[in-house]
């Protein structure tokens, strides 16, 4: 009965729900049309319909990729095959198929791979095209499924939109949690490793965002307009949990951006795990009990969520049931080198990384890790070169065996070094990753790197040359770019790399090896943790990064430098002759007539062991020079691998498209492809 004597109408839901000629200031008219509006027995049909038509578009992407990654190994494969029978040129396009495919593949190639973003900036990070392309297209899907025949007359005209923006967000929770996963199935299928596919799973969280503040804005918007938002909000537990769950998804967003994500690794990992919690909890408690459908969804992100995080466990308790030993030595420029002996991890693939955690430095938190050795390099050792920042990484360097320029040098070429008496326990998650092309497979490969990112391309290095000495690649020339800010820095790898460029040298396969000092700091570190230094640096207001020169430093250590010659490596060895140079100063002494006035000093002979094998140069690379000569002489497609921080990846990433389009290998010419991997810094 109407409180105010009035006659009532009772409203019945559907498209036409109308308020006309109702009295919505009674409290119980207004309570029946809310209940009215917000009866979906008719909308949740076509919603549930709506969710399928999502996964369905989802598992077609799937299986496309899928099928992509199989034709790529399988093309790596034929040419392995190839080369073992000793086919020429195994990795060109040898016949009208082949050759279509490759024009097609350098299309794509050539429209994803530029990024074009601030490398400066801490916050705004712009995924490269092709990473661009596909969240563009799967915002546009999700909007378009979100605005598809969902045009309701009547008073249930926002309720229709934020029923479907609801149905939307819970059906992409599984997805969410499917990208997220270190044993991650999407990733086995389509040959991405899981923390490629971290940033599809940040966009996909920032689109959960979205339509969810899509339903809360939608349903507000409509229940202001009918004058029934109070009765809404004094008597539906759905608006404080939604509230809730909200503000949590929020915070889990925000907090999953670079600079709060690389503040701590650990704090952010254990926070990102609690919040995550929290976030179900409020989701369960806010999608309403008729809703049974809805909950599949999270259901489904619970169960591979558990699946992924069962699996990692038993890995774990396997691997770390007979836990490894570590050993930790200084090198110059705040480096650990960290060789870890474990008993059950006897194998993995050059680039794969593991989360490192040794207890006596942080008991409970585990450093991700890329692992510089091969299986078949120093003793079968996980061997990692962890740069120090702080925390756990900080507290390993201090705690590390320092270790002399001039003994590490006379050490055995394949021995890492001699055993400190201390040995700490070290606990191992992995490995993962290394999802790029097998670059023995391509005709010349071109290794690019900034300082530490050397840890990901030396392995790749040491097993193409492991590999060539007991079976012929397709593999011929190799480039090897590594970007220092000090020459003391190759330290790190120098044994194993000039082990390495002699064993390819062997087999007859031309290696060029450019050691690059620059004065560019943004090529070697991470933009947040370097200032601006160049050439003309105002030495008053502190040291500058190249005050000295390479020639500068010869007199310091002893040794009058010779006449400056420019460096050419020709037939895989180093050539040198006199002329001007345009280019910084480039050290190459096979030969040399310098007077040694004293005892040769560590440095002087670091570089005299660094320009026995590679050209020493003072100055940033020319990468589009680099790229245009190995081309030139490449006889099938080209493999390019960089690892570094965004701004040397941004370069070698457009420089990469800029030279395959300007060689016209996208225009059917017949130039050679170019396949490019770029592994960064940051998590």
């Amino acid at each position: 009965m109407d409180m105010d004597g009035g006659d009532t109408a009772m409203p019945t839901g559907g498209p036409g729900l109308s308020d006309m000629g109702m009295n919505m200031s009674n409290e119980t008219v207004a309570s029946d049309f809310l209940a009215a509006i917000l009866d979906d027995t008719d909308l949740q049909p076509f919603d549930w319909a709506i969710t399928g038509a999502f996964w369905y578009g989802i598992v077609v992407v799937i299986v496309l990729a899928t099928v992509i990654n199989f034709l790529r190994w399988a093309t790596l494969k034929t040419r392995l095959r190839a080369a073992a029978a000793k086919h020429p040129r195994p990795a060109h396009a040898s016949n009208p198929f082949t050759s279509a495919v490759a024009t097609v593949t350098s299309i794509v190639r050539e429209a994803s791979y530029p990024q074009f973003t601030p490398t400066r900036s801490r916050w705004l990070r712009i995924p490269p095209f092709g990473t661009s392309i596909l969240i563009l297209t799967y915002l546009g899907f999700l909007l378009g499924l979100e605005f598809f025949n969902v045009d309701y007359a009547g008073a249930q005209y926002w309720e229709a939109r934020g029923l479907r923006a609801a149905w939307l967000t819970v059906a992409q929770f599984p997805l969410l949690i499917l990208l997220s996963g270190k044993n991650n199935l999407i990733g086995v299928l389509v040959g991405i490793s899981y923390e490629r596919l971290q940033v599809l799973h940040r966009w996909v969280a920032r689109v959960i965002l979205l339509t969810a503040t899509l339903h809360g804005a939608y349903q507000l918007v409509g229940w202001n307009q009918y004058g029934v938002m109070h009765i809404e909000i004094s008597t539906d537990s759905c608006i404080p949990t939604g509230f809730a769950t909200w503000i949590l998804l929020l915070w889990l967003v925000f907090s999953s951006t670079a600079p709060l994500r690389n503040l701590s690794y650990e704090f952010f990992v254990i926070q990102h795990v609690i919040s995550f919690v929290g976030f179900l909890v409020a989701v369960f408690y806010h999608i309403p009990p008729n809703a049974l459908n809805a909950r599949v969804f999270i259901w489904l992100g619970i169960g591979f969520f558990l699946l992924d995080r069962l699996s990692r466990f038993a890995r774990s308790a396997f691997i770390n049931s007979k836990p490894g030993r570590a050993t930790l030595i200084s090198l110059p420029g705040g480096v650990t080198k960290v060789s870890v002996r474990s008993h059950r991890v006897k194998s993995w693939k050059p680039g794969q990384h593991v989360f490192l955690c040794i207890p006596r430095f942080g008991v409970g938190q585990s450093h991700p890790a890329t692992i510089a050795s091969i299986p078949s390099s120093h003793n079968n050792d996980l061997v990692f070169i962890l740069r120090a920042h702080k925390g756990f990484t900080k507290r390993i360097l201090n705690g590390a065996v320092s270790s002399s320029t001039e003994n590490l040098l006379t050490k055995e070429k394949h021995e890492l070094h001699p055993d400190p008496e201390e040995r700490f326990l070290a606990l191992i998650d992995g490995p993962y990753g290394a999802s790029h092309s097998d670059f023995a497979a391509f005709d010349t490969t071109i290794l690019i790197a900034g300082s530490t990112g050397v840890t990901f391309i030396l392995p790749i290095l040491l097993d193409i040359a492991h590999r060539a000495s007991t079976q012929n690649l397709p593999a011929c020339n190799i480039v090897f770019v590594w970007m220092i800010k000090n020459t003391e820095w190759a330290i790190w790898i120098v044994n194993e790399l000039q082990a390495a460029v002699e064993r390819l040298r062997r087999v007859g396969i031309e290696v060029a090896v450019h050691i690059n000092v620059t004065c560019d700091p943004s090529f070697t570190e991470a933009a947040e943790d370097t200032r601006e230094c160049g050439c003309d640096c105002d030495v008053r207001i502190g040291p500058c990064c190249c005050e000295t020169g390479l020639e500068d430093q010869d007199e310091e250590d002893g040794v009058t430098p010779a006449p400056i010659e420019k460096a050419t490596l020709t037939d895989g060895k180093a050539k040198s002759s006199k002329s001007t140079i345009e280019q910084p100063n480039v050290i190459s002494r096979k030969s040399t007539t310098s007077v040694v006035t004293r005892t040769v000093s560590p440095m002087a002979l670091l570089r005299s062991r660094l320009t026995s094998f590679s050209t020493l140069t003072s100055g940033r690379p020319d990468i589009r020079a680099i790229l245009w000569a190995a081309l030139d002489n490449a006889q099938g497609e080209t493999g390019v691998a960089v690892c570094g921080p965004a701004a040397l990846n941004k370069t070698v990433r457009n420089t990469v498209a800029s030279v395959s389009d300007q060689r016209g290998a996208s225009k059917g010419t017949g130039a050679e492809g170019v396949y490019l991997h770029c592994e960064g810094y940051e998590w």
